[in-house]
């Protein structure tokens, strides 16, 4: 199953030291009710175990550290949707890949069963 979704989450730097918590938790939820979406859509199956592979496509070639886009607000919203039964690494392992696509930055999340 792939979901793409047509933007990147920010980066967790930007919440870094919580000093707006209240932005945080609006895109936080923003992010979980886009993916819950799109994941209803495409797989309406709990997959117990699941390989989820999440690659951003950045619209410039600027350095972008893979531990600032861990996932949270994406493993959330499949988690809500009923695809994946929990983000713990019990359940899922998680694979983060990045790339630089100008024209049509985005977030592809692509989930198999493990």
């Amino acid at each position: 199953m792939k979901i793409t979704i047509q933007a990147i989450p920010p980066s967790l730097n930007r919440f870094a030291g919580r000093r707006n918590e209240w932005e945080y938790r609006k895109v936080k939820a923003e992010w979980k009710d886009m993916v819950y979406i799109e994941a209803k859509k495409e797989c309406p199956v709990c997959l117990g175990k699941a390989v989820v592979t999440i690659s951003y496509y950045f619209p410039t070639k600027a350095r972008h550290d893979p531990d600032n886009y861990a996932g949270k607000v994406i493993l959330d919203g499949l988690t809500a949707a009923g695809v994946i039964r929990d983000d713990s690494f019990d359940c899922i392992e998680l694979r983060l890949c990045g790339g630089h696509d100008k024209a049509n930055p985005r977030t592809e999340i692509d989930i198999q069963p493990a």
